[in-house]
């Protein structure tokens, strides 16, 4: 009996507490130690840091550009898995516009403006990826667990709706006076170059949509043209400073992939593609003196200049491995340049989206009749800022720096040889190889000279030239694996398969014959 008065004399308390307090279920399961409420300029930084695609991954090897030598550390095969979901970025992206408007902001707002580029970078970043994405369904939480996908077409026009709404607004607070934006890693805060990142973006997008300039739905030529002609309403990227991106700092632990603490793994694990190293070597490109190193069979036994261009030698991507790491010990294929690469924790920065990219961009849509201008001063302009990002002067000499054979310490600087070599760019321009001209053979040459650009940088973006246009030409072999393919999409999550069963399904249907294809040709590439 007295356990019976106990517990009605409990209850009885429990529910004089419960009537005498406001408090809801909501805010007793809210943890008081910990923040509940993240500011929108934290969030912001949480975003950047979450889209920044890094250097030295399979990207890269995709890319043709750098190769796997040894299968411990990965291969060089086109068997592509699932493609990279950004949907819990995407919702941290919803919730920094929130932060922002529950401490007072109006509307239009840094963080609302940017919040409409991320929209855009990122599902356009999944579609390239894999095809059809979900969009207008997505993001819903408990309103719609099983999302329909959106045809690319459609991701795409709203991609421009939203980049479109991006820069009005930024203009307008630029023009109201306000210029910065807290949390921002990428530009230091600064909108005004946000606004020129937006529309370099889109013209990033028109361009990938090269295929399908007749649909009306789309309009690339005509958004092309409005960009290109209005320079006031749609600023652009107007030099390296302009650069959307990720740099590295020590003081953080915030290292370069590539740095002096992995030299051990990565130094000789891999080396250079042919693919890139050829076409570098085949316009005399001094740009191989920064990012490559000569092929030590060549100078030691050959006796040939380290700076002879033929000294540099890259590997067939299609080789077997292991003919690949047999003469890869011996010497004959370039490796990645360990001064620029190595010798430090920090690096390069990783650009995302960059100013000379944007050049090849302009260059190639007026080269197809898009807008009128001058397709060669674009091009011109975007060769000078890649040899520019190097320290490569216009006229004069510029000093190679290669690690000596031997030397056993890739951080100091007396391990490595010195080659004072000539540098003219006009001399390199007036090659006929390298020369613009106008139609087909000017529009390969934009292509390569993007190709060279990208390497190191934008992701996929040097995969991507090649899988629209076929320029430059990608080696394939029993190393590439794929029955001699390159591949031409990633799967779905696998997630899919099983949360969103029929939706996946009906995508794979109205795309890919029901199969989840590698090498299935997506909507953009018909």
């Amino acid at each position: 009996m007295k356990k019976i008065f106990q517990t009605a004399a409990l209850l009885g308390l429990l529910t004089l507490g419960a009537t005498s307090c406001d408090k809801t279920l909501d805010e007793l399961t809210i943890n008081e130690n910990k923040p509940n409420a993240v500011p929108a300029a934290l969030l912001l930084t949480g975003v950047l840091n979450n889209v920044y695609e890094a250097p030295n991954s399979q990207y890269e090897v995709w890319g043709q550009y750098y190769l796997h030598n040894y299968d411990y550390y990965g291969n060089n095969r086109y068997d592509f898995g699932s493609g990279t979901a950004y949907y819990t970025t995407l919702k941290n992206v919803d919730l920094m516009e929130q932060q922002a408007l529950a401490v007072g902001s109006p509307a239009v707002n840094p963080y609302a403006a940017l919040g409409n580029f991320f929209r855009a970078y990122l599902f356009t970043r999944m579609s390239l990826q894999m095809g059809d994405v979900p969009q207008s369904q997505a993001l819903l939480g408990s309103e719609n667990l099983t999302p329909a996908y959106d045809p690319q077409k459609a991701v795409f026009v709203q991609a421009f709706k939203w980049l479109e709404t991006a820069n009005t607004d930024l203009g307008a607070l630029i023009a109201g006076g306000t210029t910065t934006v807290s949390g921002d890693i990428y530009h230091g805060g600064d909108l005004r170059k946000w606004q020129r990142t937006v529309n370099t973006l889109r013209v990033r997008l028109l361009i990938e949509l090269s295929k399908k300039n007749g649909d009306a739905d789309l309009n690339i030529a005509g958004q092309f043209a409005a960009i290109v002609g209005d320079p006031a309403k749609y600023p652009l990227m107007a030099s390296n400073a302009d650069n959307l991106q990720y740099t590295y700092v020590e003081a953080t632990n915030n290292f370069y992939p590539n740095n002096n603490r992995n030299f051990g793994q990565d130094g000789s694990r891999k080396n250079m593609a042919a693919t890139y190293v050829g076409l570098l070597t085949q316009l005399h490109d001094p740009r191989v003196y920064a990012t490559c190193e000569p092929a030590r069979y060549y100078v030691d036994n050959l006796k040939q200049s380290p700076t002879d261009f033929a000294s540099f030698v890259g590997a067939d991507p299609g080789l077997d491995m292991g003919v690949m790491y047999n003469n890869a010990g011996q010497g004959r294929y370039s490796f990645l340049n360990r001064y620029r690469y190595f010798r430090t924790l920090t690096g390069e920065p990783s650009i995302q989206l960059g100013y000379p990219e944007l050049c090849f961009n302009l260059a190639e849509g007026i080269n197809r009749g898009w807008a009128s201008g001058n397709a060669e001063s674009y091009y011109t302009a975007g060769i000078q800022a890649s040899m520019a990002s190097y320290d490569l002067p216009t006229s004069g000499t510029y000093t190679a720096y290669f690690y000596r054979p031997g030397a056993t310490d890739v951080k100091v600087l007396s391990n490595y040889d010195t080659y004072v070599v000539p540098v003219n760019y006009a001399t390199y321009y007036a090659q006929p190889s390298v020369q613009y001209a106008a139609g087909a053979d000017g529009l390969t040459k934009i292509l390569q000279q993007k190709y060279l650009a990208l390497f190191r940088h934008s992701g996929l973006e040097g995969y991507y030239t090649y899988r629209r246009t076929g320029v430059p030409a990608f080696s394939t072999g029993p190393g590439t694996g794929n029955s001699g393919r390159i591949a031409l999409r990633f799967r779905y999550p696998t997630s899919e398969q099983t949360a969103n069963t029929d939706n996946y399904q009906a995508a794979l249907t109205s795309q890919y014959g029901g199969n989840d294809d590698i090498n299935g040709a997506m909507y953009l590439l018909k």
